[in-house]
C-alpha cells in the first residue's frame, strides 16, 4: 500500500462562497472528505500549508512548497499539491529546479470549479493525481482533466473548462483514465540519483511583452530595479532596430550586469536568432536564448539561476543547459 502525502494550498479547488466572491476556505481533510473512493488502496495523509488565492501566491510559496515535501521526503512514496490554476505552471516549474534528483512523483493539481460544487472536475483531478503518485516514477508533474504534464512544460490555456492545460512543445507524460495509467512518455531515470534541495531564489525579475510602438526609454526604468529581464519578442524572437531601436537599450543593460532573456510570444516551437537580421543583431549581444521554454519555465529559473550566481556567463550557461525536460537539445528537433 502506498503512503501519499496531500499538501493543500489553497486555490479554487479549496474556494467556499465569501462575501466578494469565491475564496479559499477548506483543508486538505475537508478536500479529501469528498473522496472516500479514493482510499482503499493507499494510505493518504493531509497536510494545509496555506490557503490563498494563487493569484496572491509568491516565490516565497514556492520555498515553503519545495521545504514542505523535502521535510517529509523519507516518509511517503508521493506527493499531491492542491494548487490554484492561474500559477500552478509557475509553480510546478519553480519546484522542478528546487528539488532536483527526485525518485518519488511530486504531482501538482487543482480544479476550474471548487471541489464542494455539485458540479465540479475537482474530484477527478485529485483522484487523478493520487493515482499517478502512487506511480514508480521521479520528477515533477501536473495531473489535470486526465493528463500528466511534466512540470516544466505545462500552460495554462483556458480559464473556464475542464481541460486548461496543455503541454507545450514536449508530449505528454500519459493519462490517467479509471484508475488507469497509460504511458507516452516517460523520462529516463538510469542516472543515479539523489534528491537535492535549493530553494535560492532572485526576484529581481522582469517580464516585458514587446508591441509595436514598445518605447525604448522603458529599460531605463528597469535597469536599477531588476537583475533579469525577460523579453517576450515576436515570432523568432528578434528585436525592433529601427524607428524605435530597442538593440541600444538592451546592450545598455547587459553592460551593467543585468541578464537579458530572449523568448518568444508564439507558444510552439520556440525561438531562433539566427534565422533573421532583426535576430542576429539581438544575437551579437550578450543576450541569454531560451529554445523552446514556455515563459513560465523561464521565469523560474531565471530567478533560481540567479539566486545561484552573480556572473552572466554562469547565469547563461544554466537557462541554456535542459534541466528537468524543460528546454529541447538541438539534436531531438532536428530529429
Amino acid at each position: 500500500m502506498k503512503k501519499i502525502l496531500l499538501i493543500a494550498t489553497g486555490g479554487t479547488i479549496a474556494s467556499v462562497k465569501g462575501n466578494e466572491g469565491l475564496v479559499p476556505g477548506l483543508s486538505a481533510e475537508d478536500l479529501l472528505h469528498y473522496l472516500p473512493e479514493a482510499q482503499g488502496d493507499m494510505k493518504i495523509d493531509g497536510k494545509i500549508l496555506m490557503n490563498i488565492d494563487s493569484t496572491n501566491l509568491q516565490p516565497e510559496h514556492w520555498v515553503k512548497i519545495a521545504d514542505a515535501v523535502y521535510k517529509d521526503y523519507d516518509q511517503y512514496d508521493g506527493f499531491v499539491i492542491t494548487h490554484g490554476t492561474d500559477t500552478l505552471a509557475y509553480t510546478s516549474s519553480a519546484l522542478s529546479y528546487m528539488l532536483q534528483g527526485l525518485e518519488k512523483p511530486v504531482v501538482l493539481t487543482g480544479s476550474q470549479v471548487p471541489i464542494s460544487f455539485k458540479k465540479t472536475d475537482a474530484k477527478k483531478n485529485v483522484a487523478d493525481a493520487l493515482r499517478f503518485a502512487c506511480e514508480d516514477i521521479g520528477g515533477v508533474y501536473i495531473v489535470f482533466d486526465g493528463r500528466v504534464i511534466i512540470g516544466t512544460r505545462a500552460v495554462k490555456m483556458r480559464t473556464k473548462s475542464y481541460d486548461a492545460f496543455e503541454s507545450i512543445n514536449h508530449p505528454y507524460v500519459a493519462n490517467v483514465h479509471k484508475n488507469e495509467v497509460k504511458y507516452h512518455w516517460k523520462p529516463d531515470d538510469s542516472a543515479q540519483k539523489k534528491l537535492s534541495l535549493n530553494t535560492n531564489l532572485c526576484t529581481d525579475v522582469f517580464l516585458m511583452k514587446l508591441y509595436p510602438g514598445t518605447k525604448p526609454e522603458i529599460f531605463d526604468c528597469l535597469k536599477d530595479l531588476y537583475k533579469g529581464v525577460i523579453i517576450e519578442s515576436f515570432g523568432n524572437g528578434g528585436l525592433p532596430f529601427e524607428g524605435r531601436n530597442l538593440l541600444t537599450k538592451v546592450q545598455e543593460l547587459t553592460e551593467k550586469g543585468i541578464a537579458v532573456v530572449i523568448t518568444t510570444q508564439c507558444l510552439e516551437e520556440g525561438e531562433d536568432l539566427l534565422l533573421y537580421e532583426v535576430g542576429r543583431k539581438v544575437a551579437q549581444h550578450q543576450v541569454i536564448l531560451t529554445g523552446d521554454m514556455n515563459t513560465e519555465a523561464i521565469v523560474a529559473k531565471l530567478m533560481w539561476a540567479l539566486g545561484q550566481t552573480n556572473s552572466l556567463d554562469k547565469v547563461k550557461e544554466i537557462i541554456e543547459t535542459p534541466m528537468a525536460g524543460d528546454l529541447s537539445n538541438k539534436s531531438d528537433k532536428e530529429d
